[in-house]
């Protein structure tokens, strides 16, 4: 058994965008999902290791911090799903940062959901896994999307594969509802939504 097995994991960049990463921990928390915010600054890191600054001004501080003990600990767990959100300049930080893609890339290598919102697809996009597959991301940063086939209909969650990608802040209880049926079901997806007075 992993420290962090059936947890989702949402890292945190400075410059991430609030609204969409403290929307998935709400809704999927409200769902009896498992989630930990993940700030990518910790070990060498010199700085206030857990406190991370968004996009708005607005600091959060995250469960957990990135040393090698959690990347040992995340990386031998059975995790549920890591998330990126978007925001900038925390999608630069998120893509540049090798634990995150470390993370990314062992979860999505185990065929186990990784998602992004906003700009972070992007990421996604320069770390080559989302070849072949549909894909969607704020509009007019498609070119990020590298090797997908961009969905640009207004579709506001795509689902392809073990990889979840959506457009952006006004999307995200869509995402959010998405990420709930996927973990555990439409129904409880469906309950979570009405609760919060989405689209009744």
């Amino acid at each position: 058994m992993g420290v962090y097995d059936n947890n989702v994991l949402v890292m945190l960049a400075d410059g991430f965008e609030e609204i969409e990463a403290l929307t998935v921990v709400d809704l999927l928390r409200r769902a009896g999902i498992e989630v930990k915010t993940v700030s990518i600054y910790g070990g060498s890191s010199k700085r206030p290791s857990n406190n991370v600054n968004g996009a708005r001004g607005i600091s959060v501080n995250a469960d957990i911090s990135i040393d090698d003990t959690f990347m040992n600990e995340a990386l031998s767990s059975d995790l549920s799903l890591v998330v990126l959100p978007g925001g900038m300049p925390g999608t630069l930080n998120l893509k540049e940062n090798k634990n995150v893609e470390k993370l990314v890339m062992d979860q999505y290598g185990k065929g186990k959901y990784v998602a992004a919102i906003c700009a972070a697809p992007t990421v996604f996009g320069s770390y080559g896994i989302l070849e072949g597959k549909k894909a969607t991301c704020y509009p007019g940063m498609e070119d990020g999307l590298i090797g997908a086939t961009a969905v640009t209909d207004g579709t506001t969650v795509v689902v392809d594969s073990n990889v979840i990608t959506s457009r952006g802040l006004g999307t995200a209880v869509d995402f959010s509802l998405k990420i709930i049926e996927i973990l555990k079901d439409k129904a409880t997806a469906d309950k979570i939504g009405i609760s919060v007075v989405y689209n009744v």
